[in-house]
């Protein structure tokens, strides 16, 4: 046979014995080996469930050591409103174990006599920047609490901002504040997620975060969004700008919320589903819209306060505090029967339009109506001196004849601010087995001539007033013009 003619076999054998290994693949050659009966019946195989981990920086805090402390003959403000005259509270192991007018303590426990002095729970202030806006103030290098980049920016968290070695850590303690809530900047529609942090000296951000403690999620309304976005010729520029950005950005996360639910549904049912792809920004508002994120919202004036409850209502979240709230006084009844905090200055006001109306009987009016009032610094000098803030929004409504005693007035600056947090079950007020986080004061914490003479958390002794060996200093400050100033 000539070669030619072999060539040509050769070749149409080729060509069929690959159609036959393509046909074989494609499944039109199926025989008992590559397909049983009741093949097509079985499930698929289930991969893994995705879930999205909601503390992916937890935190790495652990109670300094401490040993049993008794305050005896000490004028106790208990945070709700209590009051005991010569009382005493016996700390151990980190907790609060007994407190009244008599305590039982084991033998030989150290003891301070509180004679003349007063023992309340630790400030905890709810709207602080420190470690975000640090000290000193440096243009474009401590500002860090603000990503003004676009006006949702529910991707950030505060504390990936956040500074340890600011001094104003250390200043804070001296004033008697235990634990802070760090929050971004109000220059956002949506301006990111906000950490609570127990005032200790720690390396990093996670060796001061409060175990367990709920995020948060940082809103503003009024001026500051509408003023920024709007000088550079983008939405939002007017009030109502400002809603369509909410509501816009709570559509997109009600239905990232909806593809999540559905993912899980369908895992749970059995079937081999494909999660959504993550979205950082979606995840936080999903939190809100879960009731794991709690929502506090820079707001001064009382119409806008209402439209924003609105606007909650509207996609089913619930805020937790307003702040600032220079207006609240106006719809404290509204803001009691909706379940709303409102944290506040004693009387700082009108030093822009929408803070105008203030008054200084705010903070009573707001605590008259029953709703939950707090005094707050968003300040790194008025964070030194909270419970002087209290004595003067105190002050001023009993001048009106608002009777509050300075036990209720207490509630406003620890058991109030807890409430806010999520962590009123933990800290903020002196019940048995709450945290030890307690300030012994020189005398009446209402009294400008009063300081923090020992301030404990978690029952270890962190400031001492008598102590300069504990008076905390940051690393950065050794060797710098006021080193350990408070």
């Amino acid at each position: 046979m000539p070669n030619q003619t072999l060539k040509t076999y050769a070749l149409f054998a080729i060509v069929a014995l690959l159609a036959s290994l393509v046909a074989i693949e494609s499944g039109m050659f199926k025989n008992s080996e590559t397909k049983k009966p009741g093949d097509d019946d079985k499930p698929k195989e289930q991969k893994e469930l995705v879930v999205i981990d909601p503390d992916p920086y937890p935190s790495t805090y652990e109670a300094l050591p401490s040993a049993p402390l008794l305050v005896t003959n000490v004028t106790i403000l208990d945070g709700r409103g209590g009051r005991i005259d010569d009382g005493a509270l016996l700390m151990e192991g980190g907790k609060i174990k007994a407190v009244g007018p008599a305590v039982t303590a084991p033998e030989g426990v150290k003891t301070i006599d509180g004679t003349g002095k007063w023992l309340t729970p630790g400030i905890i202030d709810v709207h602080s920047h420190l470690g975000v806006y640090s000290q000193p103030q440096v243009r474009g290098a401590h500002e860090d609490g603000n990503e003004m980049s676009s006006p949702v920016t529910a991707n950030v968290w505060a504390e990936h901002s956040v500074w340890p070695q600011d001094p104003a850590f250390a200043s804070a303690i001296a004033g008697g504040v235990t634990a802070m809530q760090i929050l971004p900047g109000s220059a956002n529609l949506i301006g990111g997620r906000s950490v609570v942090l127990k005032n200790v000296p720690a390396r990093s951000v996670q060796g001061m975060k409060f175990p367990s403690a709920p995020y948060g999620l940082k809103m503003a309304c009024g001026e500051n969004p509408k003023r920024l976005y709007g000088s550079k010729g983008r939405a939002p520029g007017t009030r109502m700008g400002n809603v369509a950005g909410y509501r816009a950005a709570w559509i997109k996360a009600a239905g990232y919320k909806q593809k999540w639910d559905e993912y899980n549904e369908k895992h749970e049912a059995g079937e081999d589903a494909k999660a959504p792809t993550r979205d950082l920004e979606l995840d936080t508002l999903m939190g809100v819209l879960n009731g794991e994120i709690l929502v506090h919202m820079h707001c001064y004036r009382a119409d806008e306060m209402v439209v924003m409850i609105d606007v909650a209502k509207e996609f089913g979240y619930q805020i937790t505090a307003f702040h600032h709230a220079v207006e609240a006084y106006k719809i404290a009844d509204y803001l009691a029967e909706n379940s709303i905090c409102s944290a506040m200055w004693a009387d700082w006001w009108g030093f822009k339009m929408e803070a105008y109306d203030g008054i200084r009987e705010n903070i009573p009016l707001v605590a008259t109506a029953k709703a939950c009032a707090i005094v707050h610094s968003d300040s790194p000098s008025g964070i030194q001196r909270l419970n002087q803030e209290a004595a003067k929004a105190l002050a001023d409504g009993n001048k009106v004849g608002l009777t509050f005693t300075k036990a209720d007035a207490w509630a406003w600056l620890s058991y109030n601010p807890a409430k806010a947090i999520g962590l009123e079950e933990q800290t903020g007020s002196l019940e048995v087995g709450k945290m030890a986080d307690v300030v012994l004061w020189t005398g009446d914490p209402f009294s400008t001539y009063t300081r923090a003479e020992k301030v404990y958390v978690d029952g270890a002794l962190v400031f001492d007033l008598n102590d300069d060996t504990i008076q905390p200093v940051s690393d950065f400050e050794l060797g710098q013009p006021g080193e350990g100033d408070i």
